[in-house]
């Protein structure tokens, strides 16, 4: 619940003859969305207290009083009964309000030694922290999902693509390795800037550091950061954290975006290589035929939202001088957007992913259209003692015979294929089977099935089972 009535008097009012104007106020206000800190603005507002005891700042029985006061104010939050005020700007004036209104003056004294500048500040690293950790296990489910899918595929015979036209033949679970490679570099990002962001900045105040003998170390330690940030500025100012946490994001929603413009196209009727689950996709209003691939195509419009966060925050940070400015109000609401959205795409493709049914007919019959071992067929020759050059012309020419023809190579007979090398013999025909191009490339990082089966493993392995 949010209250729209004026406070009486704002934490700072002592410096202003005239309140607020009530648009004014309402702008500005940032209480709309921050709120959703409030967990983390609580468990740093516990550690600061206990920190000024420790140090005598505090009497043991004001921290006491605050630390159940705001215990108190966090299950009033999470039962819904707390009142919030837009007149009180923002989540940390409004838990002080509350706490204050709860236990008097000892409240007061809680900000001793700190400004909202540092305390928004930790706020946002201890969400993002979170927020990282929480992502970094949506990965590793959408990776599992496709670990799954790999193994019960990876006999099927997928048409390789470069240029969107038929390449070579590929085992389907070596494809769905593709893409777990790509989000075991997503997850290595991630924390990558998780432990740039674990650096703590309270106690940096407003800007230069306080007059109070704190200990920033023990602070540091009871919220689990790695160490407090080295200087004050840099600590109340540096956004670079956000940026880093939405580059990453960026990244690997262009990788879902890569996964989702396969998924359409596979899923269509002209290619029909997979079959998505009637949980995943919707019908038309109008068409009753319809089977629409909403989800991977809804993921691949977010894409283009989350590329439009990096670019808000790193447009937000390019002009500001130093130390903390206003204009960090709107590093939320980009970051609050780009975690739900990432966290929400992960889940929905990993539930989907481990639905998703391949048709092996449909596509081994595309992997045999398009001349898909014709490589193989060079390949070939240069055992036989041709160099690779020249049985590359030679494998080109009995393609362009088998366009006019109308047949793939492996439907050319022996004599056909004579025409073009007396070297080839009757076993060209072992290479010249789809499965048979699969299985020769056996060896690390190849598309043969025994190779896919052991990547699996290794993968598994990595992941602790």
């Amino acid at each position: 619940m949010t209250d729209p009535t004026p406070a009486p008097v704002k934490p700072w009012s002592g410096r202003f003859d005239a309140p607020t104007d009530a648009f004014v106020e309402a702008f500005t206000a940032s209480v709309g969305f921050d709120r959703r800190l409030y967990r983390h603005d609580i468990a740093g507002s516990i550690a600061h207290a206990r920190m000024l005891a420790r140090q005598g700042i505090l009497s043991d029985t004001e921290r006491d009083a605050i630390v159940a006061g705001l215990e108190r104010i966090r299950t009033r939050i999470e039962d819904g009964s707390f009142q919030w005020s837009v007149a009180l700007e923002d989540v940390h004036m409004n838990i002080e309000a509350a706490l204050t209104a709860d236990i008097g003056d000892a409240g007061k004294r809680l900000h001793t030694g700190r400004s909202r500048n540092d305390q928004v500040a930790t706020d946002i690293r201890l969400w993002l922290r979170d927020e990282i950790d929480a992502i970094i296990a949506g990965i590793q489910g959408l990776q599992d999902a496709l670990l799954d899918l790999a193994e019960r595929e990876a006999d099927s015979i997928l048409p390789g693509f470069t240029h969107l036209q038929v390449a070579q033949p590929v085992s389907f679970g070596h494809h769905m390795l593709a893409w777990h490679e790509m989000l075991l570099r997503d997850a290595g990002r991630f924390r990558d800037c998780r432990v740039r962001l674990n650096v703590m900045p309270l106690g940096a105040a407003a800007l230069a550091g306080t007059t109070y003998p704190i200990d920033r170390a023990y602070t540091a330690q009871q919220l689990g950061f790695d160490r407090p940030a080295e200087n004050s500025l840099d600590a109340v100012s540096d956004r670079d954290f956000a940026i880093e946490f939405a580059a990453c994001a960026a990244i690997l929603m262009m990788h879902l975006s890569r996964f989702s413009e396969e998924l359409i196209l596979w899923s269509s009727a002209q290619f029909a290589f997979i079959d998505l689950s009637d949980a995943f996709c919707t019908g038309s209003s109008i068409m009753p035929q319809k089977k629409n691939p909403d989800v991977p195509e809804l993921v691949r419009g977010k894409t283009g939202r989350i590329f439009g966060h990096l670019m808000a925050l790193l447009t937000l940070m390019k002009g500001q001088p130093l130390a903390y400015n206003k204009d960090n109000q709107e590093d939320k609401e980009p970051l609050f957007d780009t975690a739900d959205n990432l966290r929400g795409a992960l889940k929905v493709f990993a539930d989907m992913m481990r639905h998703a049914r391949c048709n092996r007919e449909r596509m081994r019959a595309a992997a045999r259209q398009g001349f898909s071992t014709a490589t193989d067929l060079a390949d070939y020759l240069v055992r036989k003692g041709i160099p690779f050059r020249d049985a590359h012309e030679i494998v080109g020419k009995a393609v362009a015979f088998g366009v006019r023809e109308q047949r793939d190579l492996a439907e050319l007979s022996l004599d056909e294929l004579r025409r073009f090398s007396p070297a080839i013999g009757p076993d060209v025909f072992d290479v010249l089977t789809l499965e048979g191009s699969v299985a020769a490339r056996n060896h690390l990082g190849g598309t043969a099935p025994a190779q896919v089966r052991a990547a699996i493993a290794r993968a598994r392995g990595a992941q602790g089972g």
